[in-house]
């Protein structure tokens, strides 16, 4: 009699596991996957391939807090970049106000962050990116908005985040205006593209980096 009890409670058990597994815990699988953008190399080896994916290159760039800013800072990550610049009055303005709100969704997860870059550093200070993001409450634990180097800053625009396909070698002619916003993840990669000027777009971003979220929770829990 004890034996068929303890058998028909592992019978229950069993039944409890399956359907958690095929009921309750796919429902937490992401209902899409984000494309990973940029340049992809594959190598065979022992009959699998394997894919190499575009990632974003290293940096050190100071934020409007005067901290150094570089890709430790965003270690277990996901975050959205743009490139700007504080006297801008046509597209950013516009830009940072989306991004404000954006970040205000996501205020005080420590797995969302977001990376502001400006193309005028010259004129872009350190004093002057803290007047900026004050007037967009960019807290710079979540918010950073950078200033560096202006080759480096158009390099990583251009090789790194795909945002600008013009040629440029950072000099005192070259420019960078994009209103595109990229969606980067946990491993570096590129995982979208979003018009920062268009309310429907950064809408569209604030459900993919929960789709992203979603996809590195399941991916752990597996």
């Amino acid at each position: 009699m004890k034996v068929k009890f303890i058998n028909l409670f592992l019978l229950v058990v069993a039944a409890g596991v399956f359907v958690y597994a095929f009921f309750v815990y796919d429902t937490q699988k992401p209902i899409r996957h984000l494309p990973v953008y940029g340049q992809k190399s594959y190598e065979s080896k022992n009959g699998k391939t394997d894919t190499t994916y575009h990632t974003i290159q290293d940096f050190s760039f100071i934020n409007q807090d005067s901290q150094i800013v570089t890709q430790k800072t965003f270690e277990n990550s996901v975050y959205v970049t743009d490139f700007f610049f504080t006297t801008c009055h046509t597209i950013c303005p516009v830009m940072s106000t989306q991004m404000e709100r954006v970040a205000a969704k996501f205020k005080g997860n420590p797995e969302v962050k977001f990376l502001s870059h400006t193309v005028d550093p010259d004129i872009d200070t350190v004093a002057q990116l803290k007047r900026y993001a004050n007037q967009h409450n960019a807290d710079a634990s979540q918010w950073m908005l950078v200033t560096g180097d202006k080759k480096a800053l158009y390099d990583i625009a251009r090789t790194s985040y795909l945002l600008d396909a013009s040629q440029g070698d950072g000099g005192p002619d070259d420019f960078i205006h994009t209103q595109l916003f990229a969606l980067v993840d946990k491993d570096k990669r590129i995982r979208g593209y979003y018009d920062g000027t268009d309310t429907t777009k950064i809408n569209l971003l604030m459900t993919d980096i929960e789709l992203l979220l979603q996809e590195y929770n399941y991916k752990n829990k597996k």
